[in-house]
């Protein structure tokens, strides 16, 4: 199976896909999380693997639009654990440090730790892997990255220190996008985004459809709906599949009140 994903070998999602779909798996690297979708639209990749959340600084809202620009459906999700290093030059010392590169997610992850550096100034970089071969590329040994340890391995760079995220439950949610869907089996999930009238009431009794029928929400989020100020596309996680006579109902139930609904997906659950 050959698995794209966003950035250089030895990114957090590279790891995601490994982990995932194992260890003979091909992975592709992309420049971009656009780039990811196209190499599975287009056939260079079997599936796509982004990620959309994390446990510490939140959703990655790029891909939630990429999700709702294109027709690939969500199926699979994977929980990866982060664990941050601070990755310089062989030799270096961590009082040699002056700036610090990584994704803007990772430094978002570290920030306690970054406050804990004197006169070191953070800049952020496309990808966290990416930034470890910024660094090896420059030369300088007053520039360090956040990354994985297997970053630093791939890239032959020095860990100057480990486990530098603000808490330990630093968990990234990624998921898997496919040219067909699945069937999901017993233990699913099913991703929707739907818009609605800007009225009183409206998200209430939109979300009301699942609280009826005791589907458990695991996820809401809101992105702007282009073109209209102040109006949003809502996405909606939950427990169940599209395959569930339940859920068929409450989703019969939303189109109700929703101006817009597409399914995303219906996935296997990742539990960790």
């Amino acid at each position: 199976m050959r698995v794209a994903f966003q950035g250089e070998p030895g990114a957090y999602s590279e790891a995601a896909a490994l982990e995932h779909f194992g260890a003979a798996t091909v992975t592709l690297p992309c420049e971009t999380f656009d780039a990811v979708f196209a190499a599975v639209e287009s056939g260079a990749c079997d599936v796509g693997l982004v990620p959309i959340e994390n446990s510490l600084a939140g959703s990655i809202h790029r891909n939630y639009d990429l999700l709702l620009q294109h027709s690939l459906p969500i199926v699979g999700e994977h929980y990866l654990r982060v664990q941050h290093c601070l990755v310089a030059h062989p030799g270096a010392a961590l009082s040699d440090i002056r700036t610090v590169l990584s994704h803007p997610q990772g430094l978002a992850q570290c920030e306690r730790y970054l406050r804990t550096l004197p006169n070191v100034m953070a800049e952020a970089a496309y990808d966290t892997a990416g930034s470890v071969k910024i660094v090896r590329e420059q030369g300088d040994h007053t520039v360090a990255a956040i990354a994985s340890q297997r970053a630093a391995q791939v890239y032959g760079m020095a860990v100057l220190a480990k486990g530098i995220e603000d808490d330990p439950a630093n968990f990234t949610r990624f998921l898997a996008v496919a040219p067909q869907p699945i069937s999901p089996g017993r233990d699913a999930k099913t991703s929707i985004v739907f818009t609605l009238n800007n009225i009183p009431g409206a998200l209430f009794k939109a979300l009301s459809v699942f609280a009826l029928r005791d589907l458990d929400l695991t996820k809401i989020e809101s992105r702007p709906l282009v073109g209209r100020p102040w109006d949003y596309f809502f996405y909606i996680d939950f427990a169940g599949s599209t395959e569930d006579a339940v859920v068929t109902r409450a989703l019969s139930h939303l189109g109700e009140y929703a101006l817009t609904l597409r399914i995303l997906g219906s996935y296997p659950r990742h539990r960790l």
